[in-house]
Protein backbone atom coordinates (compact mmCIF):
# COMPACT_ATOMS: atom_id res chain seq x y z
CA UNK A 1 0.00 0.00 0.00
CA UNK A 2 1.60 3.79 -0.79
CA UNK A 3 2.30 5.82 1.86
CA UNK A 4 -0.48 8.91 1.92
CA UNK A 5 0.46 11.99 3.58
CA UNK A 6 -2.79 13.08 4.60
CA UNK A 7 -2.78 17.16 5.06
CA UNK A 8 0.64 17.50 7.00
CA UNK A 9 1.14 20.93 5.71
CA UNK A 10 -2.17 22.18 4.62
CA UNK A 11 -4.39 21.15 7.43
CA UNK A 12 -6.97 19.47 5.68
CA UNK A 13 -8.90 16.33 6.17
CA UNK A 14 -7.47 14.23 3.11
CA UNK A 15 -9.66 11.23 4.09
CA UNK A 16 -12.70 12.89 4.65
CA UNK A 17 -12.11 14.58 1.42
CA UNK A 18 -10.68 11.69 -0.72
CA UNK A 19 -13.87 9.54 0.56
CA UNK A 20 -16.80 12.29 0.21
CA UNK A 21 -15.17 12.50 -4.16
CA UNK A 22 -15.90 8.55 -4.11
CA UNK A 23 -19.09 8.54 -2.58
CA UNK A 24 -21.05 8.01 -5.18
CA UNK A 25 -18.97 4.76 -6.40
CA UNK A 26 -18.82 3.49 -2.71
CA UNK A 27 -22.46 3.87 -2.49
CA UNK A 28 -23.10 1.95 -6.11
CA UNK A 29 -20.73 -0.99 -4.28
CA UNK A 30 -23.16 -0.84 -1.31
CA UNK A 31 -25.76 -0.75 -3.29
CA UNK A 32 -24.42 -4.17 -4.71
CA UNK A 33 -24.00 -5.63 -1.38
CA UNK A 34 -27.38 -5.13 -0.44
CA UNK A 35 -28.83 -6.64 -3.37
CA UNK A 36 -27.01 -9.86 -3.40
CA UNK A 37 -27.60 -10.07 0.62
CA UNK A 38 -31.36 -9.60 -0.33
CA UNK A 39 -30.78 -12.31 -3.08
CA UNK A 40 -29.18 -14.52 -0.63
CA UNK A 41 -32.48 -14.34 1.67
CA UNK A 42 -34.62 -15.11 -0.90
CA UNK A 43 -32.09 -18.34 -1.79
CA UNK A 44 -32.92 -19.72 1.83
CA UNK A 45 -36.10 -18.96 1.53
CA UNK A 46 -36.98 -20.66 -1.38
CA UNK A 47 -34.61 -23.61 -0.18
CA UNK A 48 -36.68 -24.16 2.94
CA UNK A 49 -39.97 -24.12 0.94
CA UNK A 50 -38.56 -26.48 -1.29
CA UNK A 51 -37.37 -28.73 0.82
CA UNK A 52 -40.88 -28.88 2.42
CA UNK A 53 -42.43 -29.40 -1.39
CA UNK A 54 -39.74 -32.30 -1.56
CA UNK A 55 -40.42 -34.14 1.29
CA UNK A 56 -44.13 -34.25 0.56
CA UNK A 57 -43.66 -35.51 -3.06
CA UNK A 58 -40.74 -37.89 -2.06
CA UNK A 59 -42.55 -39.68 0.89
CA UNK A 60 -46.12 -39.35 1.77
CA UNK A 61 -47.31 -38.95 -1.53
CA UNK A 62 -44.47 -41.24 -3.28
CA UNK A 63 -46.25 -43.96 -0.63
CA UNK A 64 -49.61 -43.43 -0.80
CA UNK A 65 -49.58 -43.74 -4.77
CA UNK A 66 -49.89 -47.29 -4.04
CA UNK A 67 -52.84 -49.22 -3.17
CA UNK A 68 -50.69 -51.40 -0.45
CA UNK A 69 -50.62 -48.02 1.85
CA UNK A 70 -55.02 -48.38 2.44
CA UNK A 71 -54.53 -52.07 2.69
CA UNK A 72 -53.94 -51.51 6.30
CA UNK A 73 -54.76 -54.26 9.21
CA UNK A 74 -54.07 -55.03 13.05
CA UNK A 75 -54.57 -57.59 15.09
CA UNK A 76 -55.77 -57.78 18.78
CA UNK A 77 -54.17 -60.26 21.28
CA UNK A 78 -56.21 -61.11 24.50
CA UNK A 79 -52.73 -61.38 26.26
CA UNK A 80 -50.13 -59.14 26.64
CA UNK A 81 -47.78 -62.09 26.75
CA UNK A 82 -47.51 -61.20 23.05
CA UNK A 83 -47.07 -58.49 20.39
CA UNK A 84 -48.27 -58.67 16.78
CA UNK A 85 -47.41 -56.49 14.25
CA UNK A 86 -49.55 -57.29 11.37
CA UNK A 87 -48.98 -57.16 7.15
CA UNK A 88 -51.26 -56.54 4.33
CA UNK A 89 -51.24 -60.27 3.59
CA UNK A 90 -52.91 -61.46 6.67
CA UNK A 91 -55.76 -63.28 6.82
CA UNK A 92 -58.39 -61.32 8.49
CA UNK A 93 -59.36 -64.03 11.06
CA UNK A 94 -59.50 -65.44 14.48
CA UNK A 95 -56.39 -67.79 15.42
CA UNK A 96 -55.58 -69.60 18.73
CA UNK A 97 -51.89 -69.61 20.11
CA UNK A 98 -50.16 -71.57 22.74
CA UNK A 99 -46.39 -70.92 24.10
CA UNK A 100 -45.19 -73.65 24.93
CA UNK A 101 -41.42 -72.26 25.53
CA UNK A 102 -39.33 -68.93 25.42
CA UNK A 103 -35.89 -68.58 23.43
CA UNK A 104 -33.06 -68.86 25.83
CA UNK A 105 -29.22 -67.80 25.34
CA UNK A 106 -27.02 -70.24 26.64
CA UNK A 107 -25.27 -68.80 29.87
CA UNK A 108 -22.42 -70.40 32.45
CA UNK A 109 -22.02 -68.42 35.66
CA UNK A 110 -18.40 -69.85 37.10
CA UNK A 111 -18.24 -71.24 40.52
CA UNK A 112 -16.63 -68.69 43.12
CA UNK A 113 -12.99 -68.85 42.88
CA UNK A 114 -11.55 -70.03 46.44
CA UNK A 115 -8.06 -70.49 47.61
CA UNK A 116 -6.79 -72.32 50.78
CA UNK A 117 -4.76 -70.43 53.75
CA UNK A 118 -2.34 -71.43 55.70
CA UNK A 119 -3.63 -72.21 59.16
CA UNK A 120 -7.58 -72.19 57.88
CA UNK A 121 -9.39 -75.13 57.50
CA UNK A 122 -11.68 -73.53 54.78
CA UNK A 123 -10.83 -72.01 51.71
CA UNK A 124 -11.46 -68.35 51.01
CA UNK A 125 -12.66 -66.30 48.47
CA UNK A 126 -9.85 -65.38 46.06
CA UNK A 127 -8.25 -62.38 45.29
CA UNK A 128 -7.32 -62.97 41.61
CA UNK A 129 -7.35 -60.36 38.88
CA UNK A 130 -7.70 -59.69 35.68
CA UNK A 131 -3.72 -59.78 35.25
CA UNK A 132 -3.56 -62.72 37.28
CA UNK A 133 -1.73 -65.80 35.62
CA UNK A 134 -3.14 -68.69 35.82
CA UNK A 135 -0.54 -70.42 36.71
CA UNK A 136 -0.10 -68.41 39.59
CA UNK A 137 -3.57 -69.39 40.46
CA UNK A 138 -2.24 -72.99 40.68
CA UNK A 139 -2.26 -74.17 37.53
CA UNK A 140 0.61 -77.04 36.94
CA UNK A 141 1.33 -76.95 33.14
CA UNK A 142 3.54 -80.46 33.46
CA UNK A 143 5.96 -81.22 31.27
CA UNK A 144 5.10 -79.88 27.89
CA UNK A 145 4.56 -76.97 29.85
CA UNK A 146 1.59 -75.84 27.89
CA UNK A 147 -2.64 -77.02 27.74
CA UNK A 148 -5.58 -76.12 25.78
CA UNK A 149 -8.65 -75.80 26.25
CA UNK A 150 -11.63 -75.41 23.39
CA UNK A 151 -14.71 -73.61 22.35
CA UNK A 152 -17.42 -75.08 20.20
CA UNK A 153 -19.51 -71.89 19.43
CA UNK A 154 -22.80 -71.76 17.15
CA UNK A 155 -23.74 -73.42 13.80
CA UNK A 156 -20.56 -74.11 12.86
CA UNK A 157 -19.29 -75.21 16.13
CA UNK A 158 -18.15 -78.52 15.09
CA UNK A 159 -16.59 -77.51 11.72
CA UNK A 160 -14.94 -74.60 13.64
CA UNK A 161 -13.65 -75.23 16.77
CA UNK A 162 -11.61 -73.12 18.55
CA UNK A 163 -8.33 -74.02 20.94
CA UNK A 164 -6.91 -71.64 22.97
CA UNK A 165 -3.45 -72.29 24.18
CA UNK A 166 -2.54 -72.03 28.25
CA UNK A 167 1.05 -71.26 28.59
CA UNK A 168 3.51 -69.71 31.52
CA UNK A 169 2.56 -66.37 30.89
CA UNK A 170 -0.77 -66.59 29.95
CA UNK A 171 -3.83 -63.93 32.29
CA UNK A 172 -7.00 -64.29 33.03
CA UNK A 173 -7.86 -61.49 30.73
CA UNK A 174 -5.69 -63.41 27.51
CA UNK A 175 -8.63 -66.22 28.26
CA UNK A 176 -11.34 -63.81 28.44
CA UNK A 177 -9.68 -61.82 24.95
CA UNK A 178 -9.37 -65.55 23.77
CA UNK A 179 -13.32 -66.53 24.37
CA UNK A 180 -14.42 -63.43 22.84
CA UNK A 181 -12.12 -63.54 20.03
CA UNK A 182 -14.12 -66.91 19.30
CA UNK A 183 -17.48 -65.59 19.05
CA UNK A 184 -18.87 -65.78 23.05
CA UNK A 185 -19.32 -62.98 25.52
CA UNK A 186 -16.77 -63.67 28.31
CA UNK A 187 -15.89 -61.71 31.35
CA UNK A 188 -14.69 -61.88 34.48
CA UNK A 189 -15.60 -60.34 37.95
CA UNK A 190 -12.53 -59.72 40.16
CA UNK A 191 -15.49 -58.54 42.87
CA UNK A 192 -17.20 -61.37 42.65
CA UNK A 193 -14.05 -63.78 41.54
CA UNK A 194 -16.80 -65.49 38.86
CA UNK A 195 -16.62 -65.96 34.77
CA UNK A 196 -19.50 -64.99 33.21
CA UNK A 197 -19.73 -66.45 29.83
CA UNK A 198 -23.14 -66.42 27.23
CA UNK A 199 -23.63 -67.16 23.65
CA UNK A 200 -23.68 -64.64 21.47
CA UNK A 201 -27.34 -65.07 20.24
CA UNK A 202 -30.86 -66.97 21.62
CA UNK A 203 -31.76 -70.38 20.35
CA UNK A 204 -29.56 -73.88 20.23
CA UNK A 205 -28.13 -73.02 17.07
CA UNK A 206 -26.28 -69.95 19.03
CA UNK A 207 -25.06 -72.63 21.74
CA UNK A 208 -21.43 -73.21 22.83
CA UNK A 209 -19.68 -75.94 24.71
CA UNK A 210 -16.25 -75.66 26.26
CA UNK A 211 -13.59 -78.61 26.26
CA UNK A 212 -9.87 -79.68 26.62
CA UNK A 213 -7.84 -79.89 29.80
CA UNK A 214 -10.13 -80.10 32.93
CA UNK A 215 -7.15 -78.90 34.97
CA UNK A 216 -6.97 -75.46 33.52
CA UNK A 217 -11.29 -74.94 33.30
CA UNK A 218 -11.45 -76.35 36.81
CA UNK A 219 -9.16 -73.11 38.00
CA UNK A 220 -11.03 -70.84 35.88
CA UNK A 221 -13.90 -72.24 37.69
CA UNK A 222 -15.88 -73.60 34.93
CA UNK A 223 -15.26 -77.11 34.60
CA UNK A 224 -16.72 -80.52 34.87
CA UNK A 225 -17.00 -82.30 38.23
CA UNK A 226 -16.63 -85.82 38.45
CA UNK A 227 -20.60 -86.27 38.25
CA UNK A 228 -20.42 -84.83 34.79
CA UNK A 229 -22.09 -81.73 35.78
CA UNK A 230 -20.07 -77.68 35.13
CA UNK A 231 -18.89 -76.23 38.36
CA UNK A 232 -20.82 -73.03 38.64
CA UNK A 233 -24.14 -72.69 36.65
CA UNK A 234 -24.89 -73.57 33.33
CA UNK A 235 -28.09 -73.03 31.41
CA UNK A 236 -29.21 -74.70 28.23
CA UNK A 237 -29.57 -72.57 25.44
CA UNK A 238 -32.94 -73.21 23.98
CA UNK A 239 -35.52 -72.81 20.84
CA UNK A 240 -38.93 -70.64 21.27
CA UNK A 241 -41.99 -73.05 20.50
CA UNK A 242 -45.96 -72.45 20.04
CA UNK A 243 -49.39 -73.91 18.43
CA UNK A 244 -50.99 -72.26 16.18
CA UNK A 245 -54.42 -73.22 15.47
CA UNK A 246 -52.67 -76.39 16.22
CA UNK A 247 -49.65 -76.71 14.73
CA UNK A 248 -46.35 -76.27 16.25
CA UNK A 249 -43.28 -73.42 15.25
CA UNK A 250 -40.21 -72.90 16.57
CA UNK A 251 -37.65 -70.20 16.28
CA UNK A 252 -34.16 -69.74 17.54
CA UNK A 253 -35.42 -66.05 18.74
CA UNK A 254 -38.93 -64.92 20.80
CA UNK A 255 -40.28 -63.79 17.27
CA UNK A 256 -42.33 -65.68 14.64
CA UNK A 257 -43.21 -64.19 11.37
CA UNK A 258 -45.99 -66.72 10.35
CA UNK A 259 -49.00 -66.14 7.32
CA UNK A 260 -48.69 -61.94 7.44
CA UNK A 261 -47.87 -61.88 11.49
CA UNK A 262 -44.99 -61.06 12.99
CA UNK A 263 -45.20 -62.62 16.25
CA UNK A 264 -43.00 -61.75 19.36
CA UNK A 265 -42.97 -63.53 22.78
CA UNK A 266 -43.38 -60.98 25.40
CA UNK A 267 -43.24 -63.22 28.54
CA UNK A 268 -43.60 -66.88 29.56
CA UNK A 269 -48.11 -67.98 29.99
CA UNK A 270 -49.76 -71.25 29.85
CA UNK A 271 -53.34 -69.39 28.56
CA UNK A 272 -54.48 -69.82 25.46
CA UNK A 273 -54.31 -66.80 23.41
CA UNK A 274 -56.53 -65.27 20.82
CA UNK A 275 -55.40 -63.02 18.09
CA UNK A 276 -57.79 -61.25 15.99
CA UNK A 277 -56.84 -59.60 13.30
CA UNK A 278 -59.35 -57.15 11.12
CA UNK A 279 -59.33 -54.68 8.86
CA UNK A 280 -57.53 -50.98 10.64
CA UNK A 281 -60.22 -48.23 9.70
CA UNK A 282 -58.08 -45.89 12.12
CA UNK A 283 -55.24 -46.76 10.56
CA UNK A 284 -56.56 -46.18 6.69
CA UNK A 285 -58.28 -42.68 8.60
CA UNK A 286 -55.09 -41.42 10.06
CA UNK A 287 -52.83 -41.90 6.65
CA UNK A 288 -55.32 -39.98 5.48
CA UNK A 289 -55.67 -37.48 7.50
CA UNK A 290 -51.83 -36.94 7.98
CA UNK A 291 -51.69 -36.48 4.25
CA UNK A 292 -54.51 -33.31 4.62
CA UNK A 293 -52.57 -31.94 7.35
CA UNK A 294 -49.18 -32.19 5.36
CA UNK A 295 -50.89 -30.62 2.63
CA UNK A 296 -52.35 -27.72 4.36
CA UNK A 297 -49.00 -27.03 6.47
CA UNK A 298 -47.26 -26.83 3.03
CA UNK A 299 -50.11 -24.88 1.19
CA UNK A 300 -51.36 -22.39 4.06
CA UNK A 301 -47.23 -21.38 3.83
CA UNK A 302 -47.49 -20.92 0.08
CA UNK A 303 -50.46 -18.66 0.23
CA UNK A 304 -48.63 -17.11 3.21
CA UNK A 305 -45.76 -16.38 1.38
CA UNK A 306 -47.17 -15.09 -1.46
CA UNK A 307 -50.21 -12.71 -0.32
CA UNK A 308 -47.31 -11.54 2.16
CA UNK A 309 -47.69 -7.47 2.69
CA UNK A 310 -45.66 -5.26 0.26
CA UNK A 311 -42.02 -4.82 2.06
CA UNK A 312 -41.16 -2.01 -0.55
CA UNK A 313 -40.93 0.93 1.83
CA UNK A 314 -38.48 -1.64 3.89
CA UNK A 315 -34.78 -0.82 2.35
CA UNK A 316 -31.92 -2.98 2.93
CA UNK A 317 -29.79 -1.79 6.09
CA UNK A 318 -26.31 -0.53 5.78
CA UNK A 319 -23.37 -1.20 8.19
CA UNK A 320 -23.84 2.03 9.58
CA UNK A 321 -27.54 2.13 9.61
CA UNK A 322 -27.92 -0.59 11.33
CA UNK A 323 -24.87 0.60 14.20
CA UNK A 324 -27.63 3.55 15.06
CA UNK A 325 -30.79 0.96 15.61
CA UNK A 326 -30.83 -1.20 18.36
CA UNK A 327 -30.53 -4.99 17.54
CA UNK A 328 -34.40 -5.92 18.14
CA UNK A 329 -35.47 -2.77 15.63
CA UNK A 330 -32.94 -4.42 13.34
CA UNK A 331 -34.79 -7.60 13.47
CA UNK A 332 -37.81 -6.56 12.80
CA UNK A 333 -36.91 -4.50 10.17
CA UNK A 334 -35.03 -7.80 8.33
CA UNK A 335 -38.06 -9.74 9.31
CA UNK A 336 -40.29 -7.54 7.42
CA UNK A 337 -37.87 -7.89 4.75
CA UNK A 338 -37.51 -11.27 4.97
CA UNK A 339 -41.29 -12.27 4.89
CA UNK A 340 -42.22 -10.18 1.21
CA UNK A 341 -39.40 -11.92 -0.75
CA UNK A 342 -41.46 -14.70 -2.39
CA UNK A 343 -44.61 -11.98 -2.65
CA UNK A 344 -46.51 -12.45 -5.70
CA UNK A 345 -43.76 -14.59 -7.17
CA UNK A 346 -44.73 -16.01 -10.37
CA UNK A 347 -43.08 -19.64 -9.79
CA UNK A 348 -44.86 -20.00 -6.05
CA UNK A 349 -48.05 -19.00 -7.62
CA UNK A 350 -47.71 -21.88 -10.60
CA UNK A 351 -46.72 -24.53 -7.73
CA UNK A 352 -49.69 -23.34 -5.34
CA UNK A 353 -51.92 -23.35 -8.03
CA UNK A 354 -51.29 -26.52 -9.88
CA UNK A 355 -51.78 -28.64 -6.42
CA UNK A 356 -54.89 -26.55 -5.43
CA UNK A 357 -55.64 -27.72 -8.90
CA UNK A 358 -55.26 -31.50 -9.04
CA UNK A 359 -57.11 -31.57 -5.27
CA UNK A 360 -60.11 -29.64 -6.72
CA UNK A 361 -60.42 -31.81 -9.79
CA UNK A 362 -61.45 -35.01 -8.44
CA UNK A 363 -60.31 -38.61 -9.80
CA UNK A 364 -62.00 -40.32 -12.89
CA UNK A 365 -62.88 -43.97 -10.93
CA UNK A 366 -62.59 -47.11 -12.78
CA UNK A 367 -66.62 -47.74 -12.86
CA UNK A 368 -66.89 -44.18 -15.12
CA UNK A 369 -67.58 -42.26 -11.94
CA UNK A 370 -66.28 -38.91 -11.34
CA UNK A 371 -65.14 -37.95 -7.23
CA UNK A 372 -63.92 -35.56 -5.56
CA UNK A 373 -63.25 -35.16 -1.76
CA UNK A 374 -66.15 -33.32 -0.80
CA UNK A 375 -68.14 -37.27 -1.62
CA UNK A 376 -65.36 -38.02 1.52
CA UNK A 377 -66.34 -35.37 3.62
CA UNK A 378 -63.44 -33.11 2.85
CA UNK A 379 -64.04 -29.56 2.38
CA UNK A 380 -62.63 -26.31 2.57
CA UNK A 381 -64.09 -24.35 5.26
CA UNK A 382 -65.24 -21.77 2.55
CA UNK A 383 -64.25 -18.05 1.88
CA UNK A 384 -65.86 -16.36 5.06
CA UNK A 385 -65.13 -19.03 7.86
CA UNK A 386 -61.63 -19.86 6.75
CA UNK A 387 -58.56 -17.83 8.15
CA UNK A 388 -56.62 -15.50 5.69
CA UNK A 389 -54.05 -17.47 4.05
CA UNK A 390 -56.15 -21.21 4.90
CA UNK A 391 -58.69 -21.04 2.97
CA UNK A 392 -57.21 -23.68 0.52
CA UNK A 393 -56.69 -26.18 3.39
CA UNK A 394 -59.06 -29.57 3.15
CA UNK A 395 -60.85 -30.28 6.71
CA UNK A 396 -62.53 -33.91 7.20
CA UNK A 397 -65.61 -34.39 8.90
CA UNK A 398 -66.12 -35.46 12.17
CA UNK A 399 -62.76 -35.19 12.59
CA UNK A 400 -62.78 -35.00 16.26
CA UNK A 401 -59.46 -33.27 16.81
CA UNK A 402 -60.64 -30.55 14.33
CA UNK A 403 -62.74 -27.90 16.22
CA UNK A 404 -64.52 -26.94 13.00
CA UNK A 405 -65.69 -30.09 11.86
CA UNK A 406 -65.65 -32.13 14.58
CA UNK A 407 -69.36 -32.07 14.77
CA UNK A 408 -70.18 -33.29 11.65
CA UNK A 409 -71.39 -36.73 10.76
CA UNK A 410 -67.73 -38.62 9.66
CA UNK A 411 -68.47 -39.90 5.95
CA UNK A 412 -64.59 -40.48 5.29
CA UNK A 413 -64.67 -43.34 8.02
CA UNK A 414 -68.52 -44.89 7.01
CA UNK A 415 -66.76 -44.85 3.49
CA UNK A 416 -63.16 -47.10 4.81
CA UNK A 417 -65.74 -49.31 6.78
CA UNK A 418 -68.18 -50.31 3.66
CA UNK A 419 -66.31 -49.84 0.55
CA UNK A 420 -61.91 -49.77 1.16
CA UNK A 421 -61.59 -50.52 -2.24
CA UNK A 422 -62.96 -47.22 -3.59
CA UNK A 423 -61.16 -45.44 -0.48
CA UNK A 424 -58.20 -47.04 -1.49
CA UNK A 425 -58.61 -45.94 -5.69
CA UNK A 426 -59.75 -42.44 -5.21
CA UNK A 427 -56.59 -41.48 -2.85
CA UNK A 428 -54.11 -43.54 -4.54
CA UNK A 429 -55.27 -41.75 -7.83
CA UNK A 430 -55.18 -38.67 -6.44
CA UNK A 431 -51.46 -38.80 -4.83
CA UNK A 432 -50.26 -39.93 -8.06
CA UNK A 433 -51.69 -36.91 -9.67
CA UNK A 434 -50.20 -34.68 -7.10
CA UNK A 435 -46.70 -37.07 -7.24
CA UNK A 436 -46.87 -36.71 -11.29
CA UNK A 437 -47.56 -32.60 -11.62
CA UNK A 438 -44.71 -31.75 -8.77
CA UNK A 439 -42.44 -34.18 -10.53
CA UNK A 440 -42.89 -32.38 -13.70
CA UNK A 441 -42.29 -29.02 -11.60
CA UNK A 442 -39.22 -30.61 -10.33
CA UNK A 443 -37.55 -31.68 -13.72
CA UNK A 444 -34.19 -30.61 -14.28
CA UNK A 445 -33.47 -27.51 -16.43
CA UNK A 446 -31.05 -25.50 -17.73
CA UNK A 447 -31.92 -22.91 -14.96
CA UNK A 448 -32.71 -25.42 -12.29
CA UNK A 449 -31.95 -28.56 -10.91
CA UNK A 450 -33.50 -31.90 -10.38
CA UNK A 451 -36.17 -31.93 -7.54
CA UNK A 452 -36.12 -28.02 -7.67
CA UNK A 453 -39.16 -25.82 -8.69
CA UNK A 454 -37.69 -22.65 -8.10
CA UNK A 455 -34.70 -21.63 -10.92
CA UNK A 456 -32.09 -22.63 -8.50
CA UNK A 457 -28.87 -22.63 -11.03
CA UNK A 458 -29.95 -18.87 -12.67
CA UNK A 459 -30.62 -17.54 -8.69
CA UNK A 460 -26.42 -18.82 -7.68
CA UNK A 461 -25.61 -17.60 -11.61
CA UNK A 462 -27.10 -14.09 -10.12
CA UNK A 463 -25.32 -14.17 -6.63
CA UNK A 464 -22.27 -14.52 -8.57
CA UNK A 465 -22.65 -11.95 -11.08
CA UNK A 466 -23.07 -9.81 -7.88
CA UNK A 467 -19.10 -10.71 -6.72
CA UNK A 468 -17.73 -9.94 -9.64
CA UNK A 469 -19.67 -6.65 -10.09
CA UNK A 470 -18.63 -5.60 -6.35
CA UNK A 471 -15.20 -6.67 -6.97
CA UNK A 472 -14.98 -4.54 -10.06
CA UNK A 473 -16.55 -1.40 -8.09
CA UNK A 474 -13.90 -1.84 -5.56
CA UNK A 475 -11.39 -1.82 -8.25
CA UNK A 476 -12.28 1.65 -9.22
CA UNK A 477 -12.80 2.96 -5.79
CA UNK A 478 -9.09 2.04 -5.25
CA UNK A 479 -8.16 3.62 -8.63
CA UNK A 480 -9.91 6.50 -7.86
CA UNK A 481 -8.89 6.93 -4.39
CA UNK A 482 -5.39 6.16 -5.12
CA UNK A 483 -5.50 8.93 -8.56
CA UNK A 484 -6.85 11.25 -5.59
CA UNK A 485 -4.51 10.67 -2.91
CA UNK A 486 -1.52 11.38 -5.79
CA UNK A 487 -3.10 15.10 -6.33
CA UNK A 488 -3.30 15.79 -3.00
CA UNK A 489 0.00 14.20 -2.02
CA UNK A 490 2.15 16.32 -5.00
CA UNK A 491 0.08 19.30 -3.51
CA UNK A 492 1.23 18.59 -0.18
CA UNK A 493 4.83 17.67 -1.44
CA UNK A 494 4.53 21.26 -3.34
CA UNK A 495 3.44 23.32 -0.22
CA UNK A 496 5.90 21.52 2.21
CA UNK A 497 8.55 22.73 -0.65
CA UNK A 498 7.20 26.31 -0.39
CA UNK A 499 6.97 26.54 3.18
CA UNK A 500 10.89 25.68 2.80
CA UNK A 501 11.73 28.51 0.57
CA UNK A 502 9.71 30.54 3.05
CA UNK A 503 11.75 29.49 5.87
CA UNK A 504 14.73 30.40 4.17
CA UNK A 505 14.24 33.96 2.70
CA UNK A 506 12.86 34.34 6.00
CA UNK A 507 16.45 33.23 7.60
CA UNK A 508 17.79 35.84 4.88
CA UNK A 509 16.17 39.08 5.49
CA UNK A 510 15.50 38.49 9.33
CA UNK A 511 16.89 35.67 11.24
CA UNK A 512 20.01 35.72 13.62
Amino acid sequence: MPVRLSGMNSGLDTEAIVAELVKAKSTKKENLEKDQKKLSWKQDAWKDLNSKIYGLYSKTLSDMRFSSSYAKKKTTSSSSAVSVVTGTGAPETVQSLKMVSMAKAGYHTGAELKIKLEGIDEPVKADWKNSTKLVDMGLELGEGGSKTITIKNGANATENPVSIEINENTTIKDVVDAMNAAGVKANFDEKNQRFYISASGMGKASDFTLDGDNDVLHTLGIGKLDNGEFEGKRIEAADAEIELNGETYTSTGNTFEINGLTITLNNMTSDEITLTTSQDTSGVFDTIKNFLKEYNTLINEMDKLYNAESAAKYKMLSDDEKEEMNEDDVKEWDDKIKSALLRKDSTLGNVSNAMKTIMLAGVEMSDGSKMHLSDFGINTLGYFAAADNEKSAYHIDGDKDDESTSGKEDKLSAMIASDPDKVSEFFSSLAKSLYTRLDELMSRTDYSSAFTVYNDKAMKTEYDDYKTKISKQEEKINTWEDFYYKKFTRMEKAMAKLQSQESALGGLFGGN
